[in-house]
């Protein structure tokens, strides 16, 4: 393999994405090792890569390379979903664009239309999530309506019809308009608008100047009024029991009836009640045998049922109502008005409350199973405050059933026949020779045929196909179910909050269902019959006004264009170095100008990614360059290797507590410090040989002894290990050129190092020397000196600066990286000291300066800092509760940060003083 000489995202994208496939990197099949499985959220065949398929994607990923690189059996399946309503929509409009009419065509016909479609346009989404790096097993890919899946959903509705959880029946449903079906209460999305409150009076009847106003948000629906409803408590209209009203412009005489459901603080406080066009008003209609008049068609016109409007829109009938109510004298007055607005999830119309007869799927033994599942843990959600919207969703009293009958072609077709000469008798099967057995053995007729009977010309709703997406993939309904007691339940879902009833609870609901029978008891027990063991929540991606990115508000990046610009490691490491399991993202990139062809104002987070990209790069160039000799390791790389390897082991605990727990962004946190901060930072700089000049004049660079430089690449290749599944083109291009390499010795199939020792001690004292080294830094900027040119430095004589230096080479260590001479112990401050304090102790740096308001100033602010610190841990340490239940070594080491603080609050008040008794300074 050519190795590259620079380092170029795309270039490198390509090359190791096409030689992973070769690998075969990312099949699995079942064998002795154990199982690592994760299913993808099956994107909509109509998909596109948006930001929160990328997060989403990107965590799928980091989880399916670490289990890979622990030696796991690591199988991610990819695929994507049939999305009925959607995928139909862009059919007919596809086809409309060619002058050809759904109406026109039979079902064979237009499904060809979708299946051609499809081929041309669906599986999009997969192709970008390569670009992304997605290592999922494409051999694997499934769709919800290939042949064999949807023969599933056939098997799975006659299984539940048989067991008496299927029924249909005639039920109030929400209407889609626009894709002229029935929709579930969970595809509805209420959010508050703007409407009008509209006052129209009703004459009483037999009265000559008695009228009842109402308010209404519908008066389009007063044509279809059948009573007027009032509180029972409502002392204003107690008068009018018993009376009746006569509707406006149609003077249908109607009942005025007294319910508890009317809210008397509500507009006038009587209602109009409508059950053809209302969910509570069929419930009161229902109370008290109303009749029920449906004045609108299944594509919301005024239908002939109406004396006026017919073909109107519901719109349009709106306005001319309100106009002619205006000139009959029955409106009094309109307001505005906030009210909250159901609207179709996939379309985005308002949704018509409409009597239909649909399959309906009882849910309250599916809601409980799926309850107790995660209430008892077996299915465990991060965050785990999540179970409390779980919770709201599958309460018994929230549980309704579940309305599975869609109006569409493109979907799987309910197996159910009916009788042409009475629909009201039907038969479920999984053929129609079954069903016809079935007619003939109930209707005790053998002289029926299949042209007797008539199939239903339904499809189930989506969600009834993918709840069964854990099982179906690997074939749990079929014959062979090899793969499927291999891989279930599998490992890990990651999906986001909003689709946590519509999906997630039901496929724990499919799982309780299905999963026993389909494992066998022993393995059932084993294993568990729940579809995954672990929830990862995703949260929202948002732009910096906290709005959802959405197409509509062009606030989204093309994600596409943010991976090809800052490389698809450092998108990946941006987005997700933002993402805490459940909270929304702020992604604050921009979005596309719609009059500009470039991204404007680049994103923050993926500018981050791109420089870690740089740095790896960067430390890998500088090792290479270096000379290597075979000699005795000094003392300054021998403390610098023993403070590395335990701090990898640190960072690397960190990590893996970070995983158990889903904490994704801190795990790549602390990488990115163990990798950039400490690595690069800090390791690198301490080991480097100095520069020297030869005979000629010519700068040269010593040589590195062998032993450093051996543990420098094998801390680096563990490094890039670990940060391989967050960033898996670069780790793989710099394992690569790190070293030679045999064949098949690849990053992405590398062994995920185990935790060392390390002592918090040493590593402490480290962290004093860093922020020892930082403050001579900053101090040598503020006094313009060179970084580079050797000052004296001194610190006060204590026990404590004394044991602290006995660290072997801490001291020469310091030294070398900070550009001093040799450390003096003094008792009073030298001349020309500079104090400053770093950890517990008071330093001075040597050199001639002035001082200035500035520094008495930058004393104060240290000391208000300190002192503010102080009181936070002396409140944590008041608290009994704290001290009591926390472990003991928490409490101890917030004893001794409070010690720490309190020395340093000491130094800085000395400090402070011998500045005011300078008499050369004015203050």
């Amino acid at each position: 393999m050519t190795l590259s000489k620079r380092y170029s995202a795309e270039e490198v994208e390509k090359k190791w994405y096409k030689y992973w496939i070769e690998k075969g990197y990312f099949k699995s099949k079942p064998d002795e090792r154990e199982a690592y499985s994760i299913v993808i959220p099956p994107p909509n065949v109509t998909g596109v890569l948006h930001m929160g398929h990328l997060l989403n994607s990107t965590i799928q990923d980091v989880l399916i390379r670490k289990a890979r690189l622990e030696g796991k059996n690591a199988c991610w399946v990819p695929g994507i979903d049939h999305a009925s309503i959607a995928t139909e929509a862009r059919v007919v409009k596809m086809l409309h664009q060619k002058g050809i009419k759904k109406s026109t065509l039979n079902r064979e016909e237009f499904l060809k239309y979708a299946f051609e479609w499809k081929d041309k346009y669906g599986g999009i989404i997969l192709d970008q999530l390569q670009r992304l790096g997605a290592s999922c097993d494409w051999d694997r890919i499934r769709f919800t309506m290939e042949h064999q899946l949807s023969a599933y959903v056939v098997q799975v509705f006659v299984n539940l019809y048989e067991k008496g959880y299927l029924y249909r029946g005639l039920r109030m449903t929400n209407w889609d308009c626009e894709a002229q079906t029935v929709l579930s209460n969970e595809e509805v999305v209420y959010k508050e608008e703007d409407s009008k409150l509209y006052y129209i009076r009703y004459k009483i009847e037999g009265a000559d100047n008695e009228w009842l106003t109402i308010a209404t948000t519908r008066p389009e629906t007063i044509l279809g009024d059948s009573a007027i409803a009032i509180h029972p408590k409502d002392e204003r209209y107690t008068h009018l029991r018993g009376k009746r009203a006569l509707v406006p412009m149609v003077n249908r005489s109607v009942p005025i009836i007294f319910d508890s459901y009317v809210k008397m603080d509500f507009g006038t406080g009587a209602l109009k009640v409508t059950p053809a066009h209302d969910m509570n008003d069929y419930e009161i209609g229902k109370r008290h045998g109303l009749e029920t008049i449906d004045i609108l068609s299944a594509s919301g016109r005024v239908n002939t049922t109406s004396p006026f409007y017919v073909g109107m829109t519901r719109e349009k009938a709106r306005e001319q109502i309100v106009v002619d109510l205006k000139a009959q004298g029955y409106w009094i007055r309109t307001e505005n008005y906030k009210n909250n607005v159901g609207r179709s999830e996939r379309t985005g119309v308002v949704v018509e409350p409409r009597l239909t007869e649909q399959w309906f799927l009882a849910m309250k033994d599916f809601a409980a199973s799926a309850l107790n599942a995660v209430e008892n843990a077996e299915v465990k959600f991060y965050p785990r405050h999540m179970i409390n919207m779980y919770r709201t969703w599958l309460k018994p009293e929230n549980v309704r059933d579940w309305c599975i009958s869609r109006q569409l072609w493109w979907g799987q077709q309910i197996p159910a026949w009916y009788l042409k000469a009475d629909k009201s008798q039907h038969f479920v099967a999984e053929t129609e020779q079954a069903a016809l057995a079935q007619a003939r053995k109930k209707m005790q007729n053998a002289a029926l045929s299949l042209e007797d009977l008539v199939r239903d010309d339904d499809v189930v709703d989506t969600w009834f196909s993918s709840w069964l997406w854990p099982i179906s993939v690997f074939d749990g309904f079929g014959e062979d179910k090899t793969e499927f007691k291999y891989y279930y339940p599998t490992n890990a879902l990651v999906t986001g909050w909003d689709i946590i009833f519509f999906w997630v609870a039901r496929m724990i609901m499919a799982g309780y269902e299905w999963a026993p029978e389909l494992l066998g008891a022993a393995l059932a027990k084993k294993k568990g019959v729940f579809p995954f063991k672990e929830v990862y929540f995703t949260g929202m991606v948002r732009d910096s006004l906290g709005r959802k990115m959405s197409k509509s508000l062009g606030n989204s990046p093309d994600s596409m264009e943010l991976l090809k610009k800052y490389g698809a490691d450092g998108v990946r490491f941006g987005i997700l170095s933002a993402a805490a399991a459940g909270n929304d993202i702020i992604f604050d990139a921009p979005f596309k100008d719609k009059t500009k062809t470039s991204i404007e104002n680049e994103s923050k987070l993926c500018e981050v990614g791109r420089n870690f990209t740089s740095k790896i790069w960067n430390a890998k160039t500088m090792l290479k360059k270096l000379k290597i000799r075979d000699k005795k390791q000094n003392n300054i790389n021998t403390f610098a290797c023993k403070w590395m390897e335990q701090r990898f082991n640190k960072m690397l605990h960190d990590v893996n507590r970070s995983f158990a727990s889903f904490h994704l962004s801190d795990a790549a946190r602390h990488i990115r410090e163990g990798f950039w901060d400490n690595f690069c930072a800090w390791f690198i700089e301490l080991i480097k040989p100095a520069y020297y000049k030869d005979e000629r004049g010519t700068l040269q660079q010593e040589s590195l002894d062998r032993t450093t430089y051996d543990f420098a690449v094998a801390l680096f290749e563990k490094l890039l290990t670990v940060l391989h599944p967050f960033m898996p083109f670069i780790t793989e291009e710099v394992w690569a050129e790190l070293k030679n390499r045999k064949e098949g010795e690849d990053c992405i199939v590398s062994q995920w190092p185990k935790v060392g020792n390390f002592n918090e001690q040493f590593l402490y004292r480290v962290e004093i020397m860093k922020d020892l080294v930082t403050r001579i830094r900053n101090l040598r900027n503020r006094n313009q000196l060179k970084q580079k040119d050797l000052l004296g430095w001194a610190v006060l004589d204590r026990p404590s600066a004394s044991a602290f230096f006995e660290e072997d080479g801490l001291q020469d260590a310091t030294e070398k990286i900070a550009y001093l001479r040799s450390l003096q112990f003094v008792n009073e401050e030298p001349a020309d000291g500079n104090a400053f304090i770093a950890g517990t102790e008071q330093y001075y740096l040597i050199f001639r300066k002035e001082v200035s308001r500035v520094d008495k100033n930058q004393l104060l602010e240290e000391l208000a800092y300190q002192r503010d610190f102080e009181q936070k841990i002396q409140k944590k340490l008041a608290n009994e509760r704290f001290v009591n239940h926390a472990p003991v070594a928490v409490v101890d080491r917030e004893r001794k940060k409070l010690a720490d603080i309190q020395a340093k609050i000491k130094l800085l008040e000395l400090n402070l003083a011998s500045l005011d008794e300078l008499k050369h300074t004015d203050f």
